[in-house]
């Protein structure tokens, strides 16, 4: 047994401001310790219900170096920095079982919502086949994509309400309810932790009952940006095209992962300032 378990700080308990979750300002150290006590609840509920399974902690927020490895349960091995393959899905492969997602966070746009975005400021929309897709659909469909099925997401409100009309049957635990992109009603950390524990042992024990989420290739892309810039640089690469309207790029994908480190490398190329 295989496990992932990809861990975004947004959607943790308590946090609802970019203070929490950006290292340069003073309430992050915070923002990490919530985030690897969730982990740890979810290891905990995870290895209740498979007590030999072996567990991947994938840290994926902003830096992919939040996580406190110290403080992290010993019995996971922690993916940490960047870049990596498969970026927020790090240590996942085709022999992994089940992939939960703690922490997580609705798309840009949605609302109200904490903390909404997708990978970056600079993305305003994905659209796969026509769908909006955020973090929450591009890393499903990328898990999908190796047969893996997501069991379990937590977060706001927003976010479980957008991977279970993607996964109807996936287990979802909704730590706080948003109030708007910085507030929201949150549980208290502890009762979090408990409710992600419990939700985590269940979620594997009923794991073969959630389907991977597939879309099958070819499929067409496109990715709205937040400035022209963004879309002169995107159309340096190789097969992608400026669609229509002078901040949206298009391209088609011989299946979804090649999508995905598309939209993965969009996203870098969108940090890039004028020179």
């Amino acid at each position: 047994m295989k496990v992932l378990i990809s861990v975004d700080m947004e959607g943790i308990s308590g946090i609802v401001h970019p203070v929490e979750t950006n290292p340069d300002r003073y309430d992050y150290e915070r923002g990490r310790a919530l985030m690897t006590a969730e982990a740890n609840a979810v290891i905990a509920g995870v290895l209740e219900a498979e007590p030999t399974a072996e567990v991947l902690v994938a840290d994926s927020h902003g830096t992919y170096r939040n996580l406190l490895p110290e403080e992290l349960d010993r019995r996971a091995h922690l993916v940490r920095g960047k870049p990596r393959p498969l970026g927020m899905l790090g240590g996942l492969d085709e022999h992994t079982d089940a992939a939960l997602f703690i922490g997580y966070h609705a798309r840009a746009g949605a609302g109200p919502a904490v903390l909404a975005h997708t990978m970056s400021d600079s993305i305003l929309d994905v659209r796969v086949a026509g769908r909006s897709l955020g973090e929450i659909g591009l890393n499903a469909a990328m898990a999908g994509h190796l047969g893996v099925p997501v069991v379990l997401l937590s977060g706001d409100d927003a976010a479980c309400a957008e991977l279970l009309d993607l996964v109807p049957s996936a287990g979802t635990v909704a730590v706080k309810q948003a109030l708007g992109q910085a507030a929201a009603v949150a549980l208290h950390p502890e009762e979090a932790r408990d409710r992600l524990r419990r939700a985590a042992a269940e979620a594997m024990t009923r794991r073969a009952l959630v389907p991977p989420l597939t879309l099958a290739g070819p499929l067409d892309v496109e990715v709205d940006l937040s400035g022209p810039y963004m879309v002169d640089l995107a159309t340096l690469v190789p097969g992608v095209s400026r669609a229509e309207g002078a901040r949206t790029i298009s391209f088609t994908a011989a299946d979804f992962a090649e999508a995905y480190r598309l939209v993965v490398l969009l996203v870098q190329l969108a940090g890039v300032k004028p020179g």
